[in-house]
């Protein structure tokens, strides 16, 4: 008779957004963090860098399936029990143009000049890897925001929310009053669409507690 192997009862979670890790807990999927480095030291494996002419979509089921893949290596470096990896990357689409995380504060500003009064597409990918098995998903939505004037879009900055965030906002922050109406999934804005994290997982044989 086949061998049968115990559903998985953990995840790692490769990725350093707190988001993440909000939301994993709001569906009760144990995990264990598996950050990667930031700043000069940051691991070149996961470099967030667009590639000339690569389309949105394309581009965070790259990162994704990259994160996933060097979060599995580490595993494997660092002799971590076996447990799925899963990674994700979300980046902003306006015009057809990846929009990703703030330099700085006038970056931040002008892109939400940018966001103000118009629609923009927030794209995730997802992937989950266990052994030689990798899967994958993307979620699309629409967000709609509503005019922004200078002084609330910098004391929005000032506020340092915007830092660290594709488009340069948080929606589940003070930035949701911005936001007039969306199409698509909240927490896929938020960077990890649960219905499509629950669907890779349950697909790996993982199991709720």
């Amino acid at each position: 008779m086949p061998q049968r192997h115990p559903a998985p009862r953990r995840v790692y979670l490769a990725s350093r957004s707190p988001r993440r890790r909000e939301l994993l807990a709001q569906i009760g999927v144990a995990f264990d963090l598996l950050p990667f480095r930031a700043g000069e030291r940051a691991d070149s494996e996961v470099d967030e860098t667009p590639m000339p002419g690569e389309a949105a979509a394309e581009y965070v089921h790259r990162l994704a399936m990259a994160k996933a893949r060097h979060g599995l290596a580490l595993t494997v470096m660092r002799k971590c029990l076996p447990q799925p990896v899963l990674a994700a990357d979300t980046a902003l689409e306006v015009n057809g143009e990846i929009v990703g995380k703030p330099r700085d504060a006038r970056d931040a500003a002008a892109i939400l000049r940018r966001l103000s009064g118009h629609a923009h597409r927030v794209l995730t990918g997802v992937a989950v890897v266990s052994g030689t098995r990798l899967e994958t998903a993307l979620n699309v939505s629409e967000v709609f925001f509503r005019p922004l004037d200078e002084a609330e879009i910098h004391r929005y900055v000032e506020s340092g929310e915007p830092m660290d965030k594709a488009g340069a906002y948080g929606i589940q922050g003070h930035a949701g009053l911005f936001v007039e109406r969306i199409v698509g999934s909240y927490t896929g804005i938020m960077g990890l669409p649960l219905c499509e994290t629950g669907c890779l997982l349950r697909s790996f044989g993982y199991a709720w507690a």
